[in-house]
């Protein structure tokens, strides 16, 4: 990347003052670029529960104050659209929720034709989950029949499309009948609407290879009693609890594997590999990420709203300009 013209002016931008209080748009200050940085004019910003943990202080709890929030986005640099994510951008350092931001070169990720922004704004989170889940960790292939939990979330969209078009057969589920048509357009033949309670006996005809959990709790063993002998979970995450019972006998007498994928713990080499090969993916139509609304700076707060009363099928995106 070039070094950025070192010009320093005020940009609006999303500031967290303190943990647990609203967050506010104010003007602020873009900082000049050092040694290793740049300044990307940003476009969009994507939102991530992750974002809503480091304004509770769950995340990034010794994280300067006041910051700029988010963690992903895409914008522009030097008339090139580009990626923005990683570098500690909205935990360590001001994020990108902003109308321009100052961030590591590591972190900028240029796209490559038939990307559009608003798509990439939304995958540094939700697609590099998705292709680390699917290809990475899941090995998902033609063979496998994968249950995807959490399927009209903001991952699960990514994983299914991703999945099925390594020619897996794949169902999604979800507690929402007003979820199915979304969750159909993502590539997935099958959905399965049911709670924790009724998750085995409605995946029990057709007993996946590969469950992808997000969401823990009484779905995890719920979804391992459902799975084919010497099948495979892989979890990403834990909404609905991280305290899950399972019964180890059931485990090892069916071979049954239990992997996980954790993007917090990626070093900023491997974090742009992989969005380097997400975006790849997404340029040649094997991944679609479904945005469901975006939203100016200024509702920043009822887009926090909207993850937490999960009513999105899909991403939610701030426009920054």
């Amino acid at each position: 990347m070039t070094q950025a013209t070192r010009v320093t002016r005020d940009i609006r931008a999303v500031r967290l003052n303190a943990h647990n209080r609203p967050v506010s748009v104010e003007s602020v200050a873009l900082g000049e670029p050092d040694q290793g940085e740049t300044v990307v004019e940003m476009v969009y910003g994507g939102l991530n529960p992750v974002d809503a943990y480091a304004a509770k202080g769950l995340v990034a709890p010794d994280g300067p104050l006041p910051r700029t929030l988010g963690s992903e986005g895409a914008g522009t640099l030097d008339g090139r659209n580009v990626l923005v994510a990683g570098g500690g951008l909205g935990a360590t350092r001001d994020g990108v929720w902003a109308q321009a931001v100052t961030t590591p070169e590591v972190a900028v990720v240029e796209l490559p034709d038939g990307v559009d922004l608003q798509q990439a704004a939304a995958l540094g989170v939700a697609g590099l989950t998705a292709f680390h889940v699917v290809e990475t960790v899941g090995r998902i292939g033609p063979d496998d029949r994968v249950l995807v939990l959490g399927a009209s979330g903001g991952v699960g969209g990514p994983i299914c499309s991703f999945a099925a078009s390594t020619g897996a057969t794949v169902v999604g589920q979800t507690g929402s009948e007003d979820k199915v048509a979304a969750i159909r357009e993502t590539g997935a033949s099958d959905v399965l609407v049911c709670d924790a309670d009724g998750l085995t006996e409605a995946a029990a005809q057709f007993r996946p290879t590969v469950v992808v959990d997000p969401l823990g709790g009484a779905f995890t063993p719920a979804a391992l009693g459902a799975m084919q002998k010497r099948g495979r979970l892989v979890v990403y995450g834990t909404s609905a609890g991280p305290d899950v019972q399972l019964n180890l006998q059931q485990v090892y007498r069916n071979q049954l594997s239990i992997l996980s994928y954790a993007g917090l713990i990626l070093s900023p080499e491997q974090r742009r590999t992989g969005l380097e090969k997400a975006l790849r993916v997404l340029a040649d139509g094997r991944m679609h990420i479904r945005i469901d609304r975006v939203l100016p700076l200024d509702q920043v707060t009822d887009a926090f709203d909207l993850i937490a009363d999960r009513g999105l099928s899909g991403k939610v995106l701030l426009d920054c300009r």
